[in-house]
């Protein structure tokens, strides 16, 4: 080993892997890059993944296996697997189990980190099933000003973040902050980028590190039933716009939002009857109080859903017995 080379904490989460958790395991012992620990933090898996992940433990003594003693929702489980890290470790490489890393990844990604002290984050070009993304940024480049990539990106600029499986951190930054992601947030990883890089800089490296695998489980399905991701993004551009952007740009970026959100609803009337549905939304509207009047948000949820039923009317559909004209006579989000 190289004892020279800083240690990377390479992390794995994982509840019931057992079909991908091999093949991410065995795409970490292939690196070229050979100073890590590696914990797989099992979430009381009721198949393999114990077996699997500590036959691998048997066979390398920087793999560890740790398990829940109770079962925890994803971003609690993340957060424990992020305070197992090592007190020594330089770096966090995030693997999740349906996930692997090429085999230059570590060595690559932390060349660039222990090259650039002021970068916390560091990310790649990412094979995202069969589609290389994470892409954008000049190829001149590798260091960026951690507010100038948010700006970007809030303004509608292009998405790096990628999946907590695209990104190397300095754990540094992981200790600074305790829990690293937000419980509340249910899209929590790219709200903790937003946070990394609000007193640090970005690091790209401008090669194919990572592999994600697009696949309809548990947490993305669920995700797409309630609509989360149109309020999470809402939310993290209240939180981290100001501090990002000019006034003039956050106050306009802000009433596109709130217009793109009140027409979400208005879209999504008839699923206010889905209690998980209308909670998470009426959440959100109490978290927005905060930052935002929401009379902008209602009057144009009001407006666009009394829109829709007039064209339904126009086209002969008449009125869908759906919960529409209920919404639009409670206004149930605003109820909180």
């Amino acid at each position: 080993m190289m004892t020279s080379e800083p240690l990377v904490s390479v992390v794995t989460p994982v509840y019931n892997g057992e079909k991908y958790l091999a093949e991410c395991i065995e795409s970490v012992l292939a690196q070229g890059y050979e100073s890590w620990e590696y914990v797989v933090h099992d979430n009381c898996s009721t198949d393999r993944t114990v077996e699997i992940a500590q036959g691998y433990a048997d066979g390398d003594s920087r793999i560890r296996v740790e398990t829940n003693t109770e079962f925890l929702d994803h971003l609690k489980n993340w957060n424990r697997s992020l305070r197992s890290i090592s007190d020594e470790s330089a770096y966090c490489k995030i693997v999740h189990a349906d996930d692997w890393i090429f085999p230059e990844c570590l060595a690559r990604m932390v060349e660039l980190g222990e090259r650039a002290p002021t970068v916390d984050l560091v990310a790649s070009y990412r094979l995202d099933g069969r589609t290389v993304n994470l892409d954008g940024l000049p190829y001149t480049g590798n260091v960026y000003a951690g507010r100038e990539i948010c700006r970007a990106a809030l303004l509608g600029g292009p998405h790096l973040f990628g999946s907590p499986s695209s990104l190397l951190i300095r754990s540094s930054a992981i200790r600074r902050r305790d829990p690293f992601y937000n419980e509340a947030n249910i899209h929590a990883d790219t709200e903790a980028c937003f946070e990394v890089l609000r007193d640090s800089d970005f690091g790209f490296v401008h090669q194919v590190l990572t592999y994600t695998r697009t696949h309809d489980e548990a947490v993305t399905a669920f995700t797409n039933r309630i609509g989360s991701s149109i309020p999470s993004d809402l939310s993290v551009f209240v939180k981290y716009g100001p501090h990002c952007l000019t006034p003039e740009e956050y106050e306009r970026k802000l009433m596109v939002r709130l217009i793109g959100y009140s027409a979400f609803l208005a879209k999504n009337a008839s699923r206010l009857r889905d209690p998980e549905f209308r909670r998470k939304h009426k959440e959100t509207m109490a978290s927005l109080r905060e930052w935002v009047s929401l009379d902008e948000v209602m009057r144009g949820f009001r407006s666009n859903v009394a829109r829709s039923l007039a064209k339904r009317r126009a086209a002969g559909q008449g009125v869908p017995p759906d919960g529409w004209q209920d919404a639009l006579r409670r206004s149930e989000l605003g109820r909180v």
